[in-house]
């Protein structure tokens, strides 16, 4: 006879195994409070760029205010701006959380023409004058390995900061600064 204990122990087992196998934890738009797109284009796999930005806004720290945060870029995007849903794909706070935008296999609405070649990543806050955590930056690197490994990025992908596709300051000199040391960065 199994018991609850046994049964318990394998659940968690199975559970932890998933998350392992998923990746990095991502904070879904349900959890942050995020409306439904009104619409989606699929988007590729193995795409051969990544893009990193920053939402030049507000900053935060905790998961409450980065959901406050998050729907207001959001409603930005949405009703001011027309878009079908928030730009990005994924967004970091200032608390290391990655948060769903678009999520995978969506394009975006990013940078412009690179949309449907990219996944877009942007930073909560404006990094002029915010600063990188550890943790921030710790985030992006696994969210871009975790994109490799579900093949929605090619291993061979190459990382731009914004403002090398699009006449803008975007990602923020601080951001900037740090991703040109990073691997797929590229000039």
């Amino acid at each position: 006879m199994v018991s609850k204990q046994s049964i318990a122990l394998l659940l968690a087992v199975l559970a932890c195994s998933q998350y392992m196998v998923q990746g990095v934890y991502v904070v879904s738009k349900a959890e942050w409070g995020g409306r439904a797109p009104s619409w989606t284009v699929a988007l590729g796999n193995y795409l051969g760029y990544a893009i990193i930005h920053h939402t030049a806004g507000s900053y935060c720290e905790t998961r409450a205010a980065c959901g406050a945060v998050l729907r207001s870029v959001q409603n930005y995007h949405m009703d001011s701006l027309g878009w079908p849903d928030i730009g990005y794909n994924f967004l970091i706070g200032g608390d290391g959380a990655v948060y769903e935008g678009r999520g995978w296999n969506h394009m975006g609405a990013h940078a412009a023409e690179w949309n449907p070649y990219s996944i877009g990543i942007s930073f909560l806050g404006n990094f002029n004058w915010d600063t990188l955590e550890p943790n921030m930056i710790a985030s992006a690197k696994e969210l871009l390995q975790d994109a490799v490994n579900r093949g929605q990025l090619s291993s061979g992908y190459i990382l731009y900061g914004h403002r090398q596709v699009s006449a803008t300051e975007c990602p923020g000199t601080n951001i900037w600064n740090e991703i040109r040391s990073w691997s797929h960065w590229a000039a």
